[in-house]
């Protein structure tokens, strides 16, 4: 069952994307291994390393995963006594320094007080080996060769080589380069033939070299001849080579058996390091496909917002909210087979098996996933000629298997269920079968074009009915799941929308019973009442946001004034206190010199003295500067009425009055607030005009916080239609006729995407494409009603 599960959802996909994320083979193997887990903890653990290995990347932006190898059967081959090949062993450093750079990656950020557990732990089983590592790079180049510095014997051979070729390539040279040579050689090179060198001799010249015959052309004509002067010197070269054979072998089988000896921690590595490959392919794919981590529990809860299909493209795949397992655990999508809603049963199921097995989810943060013991899919024609079933026999066959297996843990994913045979009794099995796994407390969620289970939900406590919306305008569905609304029929307006005659549709619709009319004329109804009930609530929810932003912003503006006024409170009583201190110290001083004036009584004190000492008593006293701003303070002249805009002078805030509390306070309403205020605190700005029309139920805006442009570049499709929709909003508060949104050139999806919400927007009036001084088609200009 699970085979066929994976393979219906098409989870195989999934790893496909997923396999080219891995940096070695050891991820990979992990990669082509992977089914999703059943055990709750397990998936749990599982979601923690990916989003371990996520936060890495997201705040380091990559890992050094390169240079890592599989080399386990490298590693058993030496545990056995083999002899590995410079190429093996190469590998096999390489591993342990790609091993050795990870883990002190992982500790750099551990020192760096990063919480990374699972990584740390994973990095803490590592053996570095760089004894290991050090004696097999001392020996083999990056190449792969056995380089001459590995023995002292193996450069003394290699240099008895050399200088053997030396003076055999220098007397076959001279043969070529002779009078003789020209004329006996059919061209004047050195070949070699079975490892030995030769000249290419023309037949007929064949006995003037003397020497060994090695080879001869295709013709006949020219014979490939080791000369005699240079048999005794390539014999020695063979020699040389031979004994440099043997001590390439003796060296690799040393650095085999240094290989064997670390066998254990060397294998240990290698599963180590596979894990971390796979952690973080895990991550790097959750990026590619912006996904996050759900919300693991075990309780069969699902609640997954904004949910996207992972292998529909990001610019054509519909996002979608399904709520699963709370107060209701069966979900029943009716509806028109056009399209829609397989592919919602599609995207919950693969969206559980990706939970499962520890992948981040194509969702918004905050989704929830529940761990099911076991998840069964009828999805899809599985009609077999080989073992001639039908359509309704394949899917039958597959239902019982199913409804065998089917427990309280498990999720049930059925599509057009009941279809393929008599629309009667399809319906009434379907409805029989859902009865049955409802019953069984597993989690279903069922897709049937059957009117008949339209009244299911309604009839049944923990069902609801859904639908995939359909647009009759361009007649086509719009992907956007509805839960709570069943489907209905659009027979009779897509035939009327492609222009088939009235009479032969109001004949048709006659036919219909009117129990049948009642229904669709009752799902209509939901559907309007949904679409209004959802217009009217993000309306409601955009200006609350407005509201709490406005009140948050005045109470940091009171507490910004209290904390002035404190500190100006603060200042005048400093200077208040020297001001003080100043006077008593000048009296203190005038007061000895009156006495010193007293004391010398032989002196007479003169008039213009006493005046003088008197003025400088008089001018210690401190004097209170008041402050200009309420030395100037108007005062109120004109007779304030309700409505008038005011100014509050203790807040420097502008209000207007509601009403008169009593001769000394008004009501007066700054933005959402109102308080009472005294008369002397008020400065009288503007009375509005009157105006002849009925009275309308106004929200004042303010533009104070709203810029007239836009700008989209860089977001992503979703969180684009979210801010373009909060975005008009603010604009229509603040009373803009016309505003501006950047969305750059790019590919146009992000351009097409706003485009496609402002067709359907209530308050847009129309929309144009910025002209050459106005940023062009990177640009969309936005008249307001």
């Amino acid at each position: 069952m699970l085979e066929r599960v994976l393979r219906v959802l098409e989870f195989g996909k999934i790893k496909e994307s997923l396999i080219k994320h891995t940096a070695s083979s050891l991820g990979k193997e992990k990669v082509e291994m992977l089914v999703p887990s059943y055990e709750y903890d397990e998936v749990v653990k599982l979601q923690e390393e990916t989003d371990e290995a996520a936060k890495v990347l997201r705040l380091k932006g990559q890992i050094p995963l390169g240079g890592i190898f599989d080399v386990r059967p490298s590693i058993k081959r030496a545990q056995i006594g083999g002899i590995l090949s410079a190429s093996e062993l190469l590998d096999i450093a390489s591993t342990i320094y790609g091993g050795r750079q990870i883990k002190s990656f992982i500790e750099n950020l551990v020192e760096d007080e990063w919480e990374l557990p699972i990584l740390k732990t994973y990095v803490e089983q590592l053996t570095p080996l760089t004894e290991l590592e050090r004696k097999i790079k001392s020996c083999i180049d990056d190449y792969g060769h056995v380089m001459d510095s590995a023995t002292e014997k193996l450069r003394g051979i290699r240099q008895t080589l050399r200088t053997a070729e030396s003076r055999i390539r220098e007397k076959l040279d001279s043969m070529t380069k002779s009078t003789a040579g020209q004329k006996m050689l059919s061209d004047a090179i050195i070949t070699i033939r079975n490892d030995r060198f030769v000249i290419p001799v023309k037949q007929e010249y064949r006995h003037s070299y003397g020497g060994i015959v090695h080879d001869q052309s295709a013709s006949g004509a020219t014979l490939f001849i080791e000369p005699q002067a240079v048999v005794a010197l390539n014999n020695q070269l063979q020699e040389a080579r031979v004994k440099e054979k043997q001590e390439i072998e003796r060296i690799l089988q040393e650095l085999t058996i240094a290989v064997a000896t670390e066998a254990e921690p060397a294998l240990h590595n290698v599963k180590v390091l596979a894990q971390i490959d796979f952690m973080f392919a895990k991550a790097l794919y959750a990026r590619s496909i912006k996904a996050s981590k759900p919300n693991m529990n075990s309780e069969g809860r699902i609640r997954l917002f904004k949910a996207r299909h992972p292998l529909i493209a990001s610019n054509e795949v519909v996002p979608n909210d399904i709520i699963l397992g709370e107060e209701y655990s069966t979900i029943v999508i009716t509806g028109p087979n056009t399209g829609g809603k397989t592919v919602t049963l599609k995207t919950l199921g693969l969206l559980t098996l990706m939970a499962q097995s520890g992948l981040a989810i194509p969702a918004l943060d905050g989704s929830e996933m529940a761990v099911f013991s076991s998840v069964y899919a009828d999805i899809g024609d599985e009609q077999s000629i080989e073992q001639s079933l039908s359509t309704f026999s394949s899917h039958m066959t597959n239902i019982v298997q199913i409804l065998k297996r089917v427990d309280e843990n498990s999720l049930v994913l059925f599509d057009e269920l009941g279809a393929g045979t008599d629309p009667q009794e399809g319906a009434a099995l379907a409805i029989a079968i859902l009865d049955d796994v409802y019953n069984r407390g597993a989690k279903v969620v069922a897709t049937t074009h059957y009117p008949e289970l339209k009244a299911y939900g309604y009839n049944r406590s923990g069902v609801i009915n859904a639908s995939v919306e359909f647009d009759i305008e361009t007649l086509s569905p719009t992907y956007r799941l509805l839960l709570g609304v069943p489907g209905r029929s659009n027979a009779f307006e897509i035939s009327k929308r492609l222009g088939l005659a009235e009479h032969v549709i109001t004949k048709a619709k006659s036919f219909v019973s009117k129990e049948t009319n009642k229904v669709e004329n009752m799902i209509a109804s939901l559907e309007e009442t949904k679409k209004k009930a959802e217009e009217e609530w993000n309306e409601a929810e955009s200006i609350r946001k407005d509201a709490k932003q406005l009140h948050e912003e005045l109470q940091n503006q009171i507490i910004a004034l209290n904390e002035e006024r404190d500190r100006i409170l603060a200042t005048a009583e400093k200077k208040g206190r020297d001001a003080v201190e100043k006077a008593k110290s000048e009296a203190e001083e005038i007061i000895r010199y009156l006495r010193k004036l007293k004391n010398d009584a032989h002196v007479t004190v003169k008039e213009h003295e006493l005046i003088e000492a008197r003025k400088r008593l008089e001018d210690t006293a401190p004097t209170i500067q008041k402050s200009k701003k309420f030395i100037e303070k108007e005062q109120v002249k004109q007779q304030l009425l309700p409505g008038d805009e005011v100014k509050i002078l203790s807040l420097d805030q502008r209000g207007h009055i509601v009403e008169k509390v009593n001769a000394e306070e008004f009501l007066v309403q700054i933005g959402i607030l109102k308080m009472k205020v005294k008369v002397e605190d008020l400065q009288y700005i503007s009375r509005p005009l009157p105006v002849e029309t009925k009275p309308l139920a106004t929200i004042r805006g303010t533009s104070h916080h709203v810029k007239p442009e836009l700008d989209l570049r860089g977001e992503r499709f979703e969180d684009a239609v979210l801010k373009v929709e909060k975005y008009i909003d603010d604009a229509l508060l603040a009373g803009y006729p016309s505003v501006s949104i950047i969305h750059g050139k790019g590919t146009g999806a992000l351009r097409k995407g706003v485009h496609d919400f402002l067709k359907t927007h209530r308050h847009v009036k129309e929309y144009r494409l910025g002209g050459m001084t106005e940023g062009g088609s990177g640009m969309t200009v936005v008249e307001l009603k």
